[in-house]
């Protein structure tokens, strides 16, 4: 069950830009908060998802049209990140 975890956890970090850039800040307590809300995931996933290259992540969210992007709530277009 843990593998679809990981690729929600993905799936995140590429449509959602507030979750990127707490993610960018502090990975592994993002992936840790990710855990508490119920998604499990063991201790060397965490690890490696906490490890993932950001830039990777934010290119990847660049290229996705607006419409499959998370809706942010903070007013206006939040910064991405990579930026």
């Amino acid at each position: 069950m843990s593998q679809r975890n990981v690729e929600l956890f993905i799936g995140r970090l590429l449509t959602d830009v507030e979750l990127r850039r707490r993610f960018a800040g502090a990975p592994l307590e993002t992936v840790s908060e990710f855990c508490e809300q119920g998604w499990e995931l063991n201790r060397g996933e965490m690890d490696a998802l906490a490890q993932l290259d950001m830039r990777l992540w934010c290119q990847a969210a660049a290229s996705l049209p607006s419409r499959l992007q998370r809706c942010s709530l903070c007013g206006g277009k939040p910064r991405d990140p990579a930026s």
